[in-house]
């Protein structure tokens, strides 16, 4: 048992004799903590960054900012590619953080008011996302327009999915870590994406202050992990890919008719991961 463990852990960080993914992973926790030390050095606008939770709670997104930079200067060597995604993700996600729009919720307000001619800070998120998955996905060598297409719709929807689960302390990071660890399992059709190591790199320094309700991804954040996970999701097959891609779609369609805190409320086993690491109320 312990041996089989042993040969899991080491195909996971090693990538299969590929170094960049435990590069990739150690990096972006060593980075994420300077990022964070650098900019609690400096006060000066993050009053812009705070919010309140959903207990009421103030609560900063400097979060977010601290994530982007630590998995960027991490896949800067391992995966450039991954790199432009994650910065073009967190820098839609911050745009959106500093211009709050609460007039228009979900997917559906934002395209309705995009189809009305006005162009809401959520649907140029939107439109970013799918651009920055584009330019990665061109970036990563892909050149069929079928594939660049699927390439930035998985991308793009997957960030989507991060931001839905932002909503609880310490979920969408226990979400961001399950989904890249399982990426970075074997069997796989070639090294695990260093993106996904990234992921779990930051996502560990930060799950601490962020279960405690301190932090908070916010959009910048959340954009920034949620688009690393189909960055590393986009490995395989059209099939794979479309399959990936629906899963996430309809994700997205039911969080438009249900709550996704009632749903996990409703079900003991979800509750009690939901709830885990947070201090007691």
């Amino acid at each position: 048992m312990t041996c089989g463990l042993s040969e899991t852990w080491r195909s996971v960080t090693q990538g299969r004799k590929d170094p960049r993914v435990a590069l990739a992973l150690a990096g972006s926790g060593a980075a994420t903590v300077s990022a964070r030390r650098i900019f609690n050095r400096h006060h000066a606008g993050h009053q812009r960054w705070m919010r309140h939770n959903h207990a009421g709670a103030p609560v900063t997104l400097m979060e977010g900012v601290w994530c982007a930079c630590g998995t960027s200067f991490a896949l800067v060597w391992a995966d450039p590619a991954g790199a432009v995604i994650g910065v073009g993700a967190a820098l839609t996600g911050a745009y959106d953080d500093l211009h709050p729009d609460a007039e228009r919720k979900g997917l559906r307000g934002h395209l309705s008011a995009l189809i009305r001619g006005q162009v809401s800070p959520g649907a140029l998120k939107i439109v970013g996302l799918v651009g920055v998955g584009a330019i990665g996905a061109i970036a990563g060598g892909r050149r069929s327009v079928w594939d660049v297409g699927l390439d930035a719709s998985v991308v793009a929807a997957s960030a989507n999915m991060i931001n839905l689960l932002d909503l609880r302390p310490g979920r969408a990071l226990k979400v961001t870590l399950a989904a890249a660890i399982t990426l970075m399992l074997p069997p796989h059709e070639s090294p695990p994406e260093a993106a996904a190591g990234a992921c779990v790199g930051a996502a560990l320094v930060l799950l601490p202050a962020d279960l405690a309700g301190k932090t908070m991804l916010g959009d910048t954040g959340a954009n920034c992990l949620g688009a690393l996970l189909g960055r590393s999701a986009t490995r395989g097959s059209r099939v794979r890919r479309g399959l990936i891609l629906g899963a996430l779609t309809a994700g997205t369609l039911l969080s438009e008719r249900v709550s996704f805190s009632a749903i996990i409320e409703a079900n003991p086993a979800l509750s009690a991961l939901d709830r885990w690491g947070r201090p007691s109320s």
